[in-house]
């Protein structure tokens, strides 16, 4: 996610610039070939392109809302992480007591339940911010400029491994056993759902704060689905490829339909077509590959949304609910982009 005010106009111009080389030669190529080599039948009427231009235009805004949403869903769903982990956080504290317990536990005991609990949860976001992390074919981050822009920052789940940030969080056994599997925080949620039974079944829960306390687990559950679906179903391909080659056939015939625009205007005014053609080409192929650089939320990108720092949010308030004393910092942006 941008965390600054905006993009920057050299940022826009890195990321955009092949595309800008090839709409210059392209037009420079056809002014060439009209004005020097005389080959005037090269000319488009603008009606037509007129009509293809506002064709695409409606099929950029519907790509674009349609990305959109999916941004917004995936930051939905992650504010609503974050809400059921405050409440797991308590709900651990003042649920798993000795009050309603049929069988007492010593203060040091408690706290170690209330540690494991809340611990094995943080391990659950790390699990599943690197699961979703997960590079599938259909994301853009290996296309040259997005590869060239990610220079500017770095993905955490790309620097440090599962096994790492599960380390702490989980038992050595439970370590194990979860990396093993292949669904990693469907794991740990099971593993949680075991541990509330036992509990139970040892008298230290009674049946009411067991069923509450199963509810939260479920509804982390249904987060999970619901940003695997993101994940793992992409914006419908026949929109994202039809979508791009009816603005490739737009950028290409633009320039045939300017030239004899610009050369009713006066002599040498045809070479107008150049910056002209580059900068309406830039406009519509950009505004194309912001839909593209959104839909995918989990991607890895600058525009996702920021997991890692929700996740490490999450960690703080959990740690102090806690009082813990070791405290990590939150995540910073690194060239104003927050992962």
């Amino acid at each position: 996610m941008h965390a600054g005010n905006n993009f920057t106009l050299w940022e826009a111009i890195i990321w955009t610039r092949r595309d800008i080389y090839k709409y210059i030669l392209l037009s420079v190529v056809i002014t060439i070939a009209y004005e020097i080599f005389n080959l005037k039948w090269l000319t488009i009427p603008w009606l037509p392109m007129a009509l293809i231009g506002t064709a695409v235009a409606f099929l950029i805004g519907f790509k674009n809302n349609a990305t959109y949403d999916r941004l917004w869903e995936g930051r939905k769903i992650w504010g609503a992480i974050i809400n059921s982990s405050r409440t797991w956080g308590i709900m651990v504290l003042d649920f798993v007591t000795n009050q309603h317990a049929t069988k007492k536990l010593t203060d040091s005991d408690l706290k170690r339940i209330h540690q494991r609990l809340i611990y094995r949860h943080i391990a659950w976001l790390a699990a599943l911010r690197h699961q979703i992390r997960q590079p599938k074919n259909w994301e853009y981050m290996e296309k040259s400029h997005n590869k060239e822009y990610k220079k500017f920052f770095k993905v955490p789940e790309e620097e440090v491994t599962l096994e790492d940030d599960l380390e702490g969080f989980l038992s050595e056994k439970e370590r194990s056993y979860i990396l093993s599997k292949k669904n990693r925080a469907t794991q740990i949620i099971a593993l949680q759902s075991k541990d509330l039974r036992e509990l139970l079944e040892a008298g230290h829960i009674e049946d009411f704060r067991h069923m509450e306390m199963e509810n939260m687990l479920k509804a982390f559950y249904d987060e999970q689905g619901k940003s695997e679906r993101i994940k793992n179903f992409p914006y419908p391909r026949q929109f994202a490829t039809l979508n791009l080659y009816f603005v490739w056939l737009f950028v290409l015939l633009l320039p045939f339909g300017m030239l004899a625009e610009f050369d009713k205007l006066g002599d040498n005014l045809v070479w107008l077509t150049i910056p002209f053609s580059t900068l309406v080409s830039w406009v519509f192929h950009t505004m194309e590959k912001i839909g593209e650089s959104t839909e995918n939320p989990f991607q890895g990108g600058a525009n996702d949304v920021p997991i890692t720092n929700i996740a490490r949010t999450i960690e703080i308030d959990l740690k102090e609910m806690l009082d813990e004393e070791k405290i990590p910092e939150p995540t910073v942006p690194v060239n104003n982009i927050l992962m």
